[in-house]
Order: C-alpha cells, then structure tokens, then sequence
C-alpha cells in the first residue's frame, strides 16, 4: 500500500475508539471517539475523521476467537457490520483485524501513562481510542493477519 493515513475504529457498544496511523512512519495515535446511540453510530462524525484525514485505507477491530461456542457473537457480528457500512459509505478498503488482547494492551498503556502522570482517571473512555491505536498499529506492522486471511501493510 502506498503512503497515507489509515483510520483505525475499535467498535464497541456505546462508542467507537479512533485513531489514525501513517503508513509510512509505521505509528498511530488515538483521534477520540464516536458515539453510538441505539446500535447506531454518529455518522457525521465519521464523515467528519474522512474530511479532515482522507484516509487511504480503514481497519476495524474483529473480535475473533473468544468464544469457541459462538463463532459469530454480537460484538463480532457490531464490527462486521459497522465495517460494511463504513466501506459503503467512504468508497475505502477495509480490513478486518484481529483484535484479541487490544483492550488489555490498551489498558496496560493506559495505566503507564497514568503512573507517569501523564493521564488521569477521568481519562479512562481514552481506552476505546488507545485500542485502535494497537488495531491500526498491528495492521501496520503486518503482524495481524485480516479477516480474508491477508497480512497487514507490512506483510507479504
């Protein structure tokens, strides 16, 4: 892939973390949030990250693998389609990537940050943002394989 932004989205119930990576340095870095209201997310705020970074690529968090019983669980089932609706809706890619243990590395982040005084315990809805910030750079990295089974940026 070519040099430019990527839009990371880690999908949640009630909010969306962001964050956009650049494909050429190989780093993320958390945008905020987008609320979900009803199952439904603030769409002018998507369009709003699309105008002000034009991406060139998205990636979304799949929450694979957690349940060996349900392989299609709700939370999987939220991403899935909020990455059909992004494509459909910005014309981008978008790759699916495995996001287990993002939150817990996200979190672990998080609370260096907060040793370090550099958070504080209000911030903790930033987790969300932190967790696409992993997602986006795992993709770039190459070390995530997608949902069709490709590598990330950095693969072959």
């Amino acid at each position: 892939m070519a040099g430019g932004a990527v839009l990371g989205f880690d999908v949640g119930q009630r909010r969306i973390g962001v964050a956009v990576g650049n494909a050429v340095t190989g780093t993320a870095s958390e945008l905020g949030l987008i609320p979900v209201h009803d199952g439904i997310p603030d769409w002018s705020r998507f369009e709003r990250l699309l105008k002000d970074w034009a991406p060139v690529q998205l990636v979304v968090g799949d929450p694979q693998g957690f349940d060996e019983h349900d392989p299609d669980p709700p939370a999987r089932q939220r991403a899935r389609g909020f990455a059909r609706a992004a494509a459909k809706r910005s014309g981008l890619p978008v790759a699916m990537v495995d996001e287990r243990r993002s939150s817990r590395e996200a979190a672990e982040r998080f609370a260096g940050q907060r040793r370090a005084g550099l958070r504080r315990r209000c911030d903790a809805e930033t987790i969300d943002a932190l967790a696409a910030v992993v997602i986006v750079e795992r993709w770039l990295s190459g070390e995530a394989t997608t949902a069709e089974g490709q590598k990330g940026a950095g693969g072959s």
